[in-house]
């Protein structure tokens, strides 16, 4: 019987947020690429909640933007609410996050993703990869179809052996009862692959026209809106926005919760999968926080052509009539009608420390990876690792070094670390509070920390890069000119310092010090500064941010510089660490385990101590010693 035989570059496996950015990422740097979903209609889904951003997800995004990612872009084109959150915070954990309308948010992931040249969108389910001593050849699909490819990156997310569980209910699906994959974990067992099985849940949705609104909050966005993509026009994005509600659960939730647990395949047993620890269930947070007597609700629109509502923070898999029963306790949602039953979903993933920071396989040449399949949960950590995965892969086809971004440049850098390098027992979810030089990392300087690589990658053209060095520019000109400016102590300056509550002054002082006063900024002291030039908003945030936080950016700065020295102390490729004298047992174990790349990789491995990595700098020294030798023993023959 004739048999399909296709030939691409690359090869992605999952159209969710991952694939969409691995594909895109491979198709403009010009490979001949094939993606492929087990439903057309599930590209870019949102399964779970209806926003994009967060608490450091927004960072990702910002990040991912930076880079020349899609999905920036994306919810720019298709939200319809956006906020800033903790603002009343410093601006290392400002952080966006936009309510998407999902099939919008859908809809136009598909659209830029069948108008992009060299990408081809396929509907059918992979089954298993062609691997040959090591290397990765292909894959093939449930049909019997052969794909040869030179890298292929799998992003499988949710889909892998999939199957939602409420109550004593138990559906062999994906998410949103779409077709799970079950062929493909087979494959890579056989090739070797070590495999979890993680869970996570998503909570009912409602009928908007059976909730009362006037017993909950208004929940409204930011007047002035800021677009998550550096191109973005922030005119484009000033529109009417979408109100979101804020109620609360109450003791009579938590007993109806407390007396049905049994009845909750998360406590009876029936579920397998290790859940994620910073996004629980209810019943989770009904049993771990049994001290609170009232937990918050968030009823968010899913788009703007339907009336489903998203009911946040009450994810569930308890039977559909304890559901029926606690979601009706809430204030507001006492007459509530369910449109879709909230559900717990579980399927397989991998264990991420067969992972190089690259996202290729340690043991198959040319296979990579990201996203939930890594063992991380979120749109944003999905995104942000097919990205890297995406480029990465074509990086191996053209020959070039791979983009590794460590966590001195990048919040991506710290999600992929963390996984590459630790004991990942559940999802792993980005937190700003991961990142020890956060005051560095904030989402409002991806362009200027991270343009320049993906102009380097070749995902950034040569005037968006231009354009952030101008940037820069302006930034440093003007922070050496306020930097240089004395200010006197006359009236007009004592009077602008009263209107804002400010110390006033006994002599002449720097306006940069007036600057870092925490009631006072760039922007407030510009009737007392005649000579300021005329800047966009992003400069001016630029140059306020750095004058008020001068001595605790210079500190982290410094931190850097001492984390860099380690990073850059790299490790052969598959040392044998048994042959390292002096090493304890463990550390022994866990290096041969991860093969870190660097020093300051193998610091990061639970079980290697401070000894332990003193003893590998030895090692290092020794090593680079009998180099030298060889090498001027070589010269003098």
């Amino acid at each position: 019987m004739p048999v399909v035989e296709e030939y691409y570059d690359v090869a992605v496996v999952g159209a969710g947020h991952a694939g969409c950015e691995a594909a895109l990422a491979c198709a403009r740097l010009g490979l001949e690429t094939i993606i492929f979903t087990v439903s057309i209609e599930s590209i870019a889904m949102m399964p779970c909640n209806p926003n994009i951003g967060g608490s450091s997800k927004g960072h990702l995004v910002r990040e991912i933007d930076a880079l020349g990612g899609q999905m920036g872009i994306n919810i720019d084109k298709t939200f319809i609410q956006s906020k800033m959150l903790n603002k009343s915070k410093g601006p290392a954990v400002h952080s966006l996050r936009a309510q998407a309308d999902k099939a919008a948010y859908s809809m136009e992931m598909r659209k830029t993703l069948e108008n992009t040249d060299h990408l081809t969108v396929r509907q059918a389910e992979v089954s298993e990869i062609i691997v040959e001593d090591h290397q990765l050849r292909g894959v093939k699909t449930f049909s019997g179809a052969v794909y040869y490819c030179k890298a292929a990156v799998l992003c499988t997310g949710t889909y892998l052996n999939a199957r939602c569980l409420y109550g004593d209910v138990v559906n062999h699906t994906g998410p949103n009862g779409l077709q799970a994959a079950n062929h493909l974990t087979d494959s890579l067992v056989k090739n070797g692959i070590e495999m979890f099985r993680f869970k996570t849940g998503t909570p009912a949705r409602m009928d908007k026209r059976t909730i009362d609104f006037s017993k909950m909050t208004e929940q409204f966005g930011d007047e002035k809106i800021v677009p998550f993509s550096f191109t973005t026009d922030p005119e484009d994005v000033q529109i009417d926005q979408v109100s979101c509600w804020l109620t609360y659960t109450n003791p009579e939730t938590h007993r109806i919760i407390r007396e049905n647990l049994e009845r909750s395949p998360l406590f009876s047993g029936m579920i397998e999968g290790t859940g994620p620890r910073y996004c629980p269930s209810i019943e989770d947070k009904v049993v771990k926080f049994a001290e609170k007597d009232r937990h918050q609700v968030f009823i968010e629109p899913e788009g703007i052509n339907t009336n489903e509502m998203y009911v946040g923070g009450m994810s569930s898999s308890l039977p559909e009539d304890v559901q029926y029963a606690m979601y009706r306790t809430v204030p507001g949602l006492e007459h509530a009608k369910i449109v879709r039953n909230a559900y717990a979903i579980e399927y397989d993933c991998i264990n991420p420390r067969q992972l190089y920071p690259s996202l290729e396989f340690k043991e198959i040449h040319g296979l990579f990876s990201g996203g939930q399949f890594n063992g991380s949960s979120g749109y944003e950590e999905a995104a942000a690792q097919g990205l890297i995965a995406g480029i990465n892969a074509a990086m191996k086809i053209k020959g070039r070094e791979p983009l590794i971004l460590d966590r001195s440049e990048s919040y991506i850098g710290v999600l992929i670390d963390d996984l590459v390098t630790k004991d990942n027992h559940e999802p792993y979810r980005m937190m700003t509070s991961r990142a020890e030089y956060r005051l560095l990392l904030r989402q409002d300087n991806a362009d200027l920390r991270l343009t320049k690589k993906g102009y380097e990658a070749g995902l950034i053209s040569r005037e968006r890069y231009e354009r952030v060095v101008w940037k820069e520019k302006m930034i440093e000109e003007e922070i050496r000119r306020v930097e240089s400016i004395n200010i006197g102590a006359n009236a007009s300056v004592q009077s602008l310092l009263e209107s804002f509550g400010s110390q006033p002054l006994n002599t002449g002082t720097g306006l940069a010090e007036l600057i870092r006063r925490p009631e006072l900024n760039y922007d407030m002291l510009a009737p007392i500064d005649p000579d300021r030039p005329e800047l966009p908003d992003d400069v001016r945030e630029q140059v306020n941010i750095n004058i008020k936080y001068e001595g605790y950016i210079r500190r982290q700065i410094k931190q850097v510089k001492q984390f860099k020295k380690l990073e850059n102390k790299k490790l052969p490729k598959n040392l044998d660490y048994d042959q390292v004298s002096g090493l304890r047992m463990e550390a022994q174990q866990k290096l041969n385990l991860y093969q870190p790349v660097s020093i300051g990789q193998a610091s990061r491995i639970s079980g290697v101590s401070p000894a332990d990595i003193s003893v590998l700098l030895v090692y290092l020294e020794q090593l680079h010693y009998k180099e030298k030798k060889a090498n001027e023993s070589v010269g003098q023959e």
